[in-house]
């Protein structure tokens, strides 16, 4: 059964999880050595039975930066626009990796039996239990007691309404039962932010389904509505989709499933 996106915390945790899979088989991780970065593990083809099975595992770093992220050391690799992209054009093509990557069938957790989605073109490159991509963050404004889908209109009325529009900032954008992690990829805005699930209690896109321009191009906007630090008010945060490969409909419905009842 190959694997996706696991967040392993070392090199023999990699070598264990992947000793026994299948060639193309991999995991991910955040790159303890180059903030914003990946580390790439996967399984690889070898003819020489004298290997061991840390052998046939090789590490690769794949860098963030304006551009998008690119395999670092290889320059024949265009970049692409965000991990899954990067992930979908490897499973088409190995470019410069030893073999082409795999998709997984099914959740690699052994939580379950749940199947997982796998056309990157249409879903995120998701398990179960955490979904990972790169998102446009417009900004956050705050909603004093107003909630739900009021919050994100008003939200998105009063951005449009600004006489300059907020830049955008892409960030890797990381969802778990804890809550939802942002980092910001260019370290212009912020380091990291992370909101709690907790503190959540409202995710949609925008009711009036109104578009932000991107590069000549139009991306949904969704809302996040939280409380803020003090608890005294919501604060509604707004993102745009950063490439067809993750549409606000699957990230917004993942979101939901993780909300805490009400």
């Amino acid at each position: 059964m190959p694997l996706l996106f696991l967040y392993y915390e070392c090199f023999d945790t990699a070598i264990q999880l992947l000793s026994s899979e299948p060639p193309g088989s991999f995991i991910m991780r955040d790159s303890t050595s180059y903030r914003g970065s990946f580390g790439l593990a996967m399984k690889v083809f070898s003819n020489n039975t004298g290997e061991t099975g840390s052998d046939h595992i090789k590490h690769f770093l794949i860098e963030s930066s304006a551009k998008g992220v690119h395999l670092k050391g290889a320059s024949e690799e265009p970049y692409f626009g965000s991990l899954s992209a990067f992930v979908y054009q490897h499973t088409i093509m190995p470019l410069a990796l030893p073999c082409k990557l795999v998709i997984p069938s099914q959740d690699f957790t052994g939580g379950g039996e749940e199947n997982l989605i796998t056309n990157p073109e249409v879903t995120l490159p998701v398990s179960p239990k955490a979904a990972v991509c790169n998102l446009l963050y417009l900004h956050s404004m705050a909603m004093e007691t107003l909630t739900g889908k009021a919050a994100v209109q008003k939200a998105v009325s009063s951005t449009f309404e600004q006489d300059v529009l907020p830049t955008p900032t892409i960030v890797h954008f990381k969802v778990t039962e804890q809550g939802i992690t942002l980092t910001d990829i260019q370290r212009k805005l912020f380091f990291r932010r992370h909101y709690p699930m907790a503190t959540i209690s409202f995710c949609d896109v925008d009711p009036e389904n109104r578009k932000w321009q991107k590069f000549s191009k139009t991306s949904r906007i969704f809302g996040v509505v939280a409380k803020s630090p003090s608890d005294t008010e919501n604060i509604c945060h707004l993102f745009a989709e950063y490439d067809a490969v993750h549409p606000a409909s699957h990230i917004v419905d993942f979101i939901k499933k993780l909300l805490p009842a009400a």
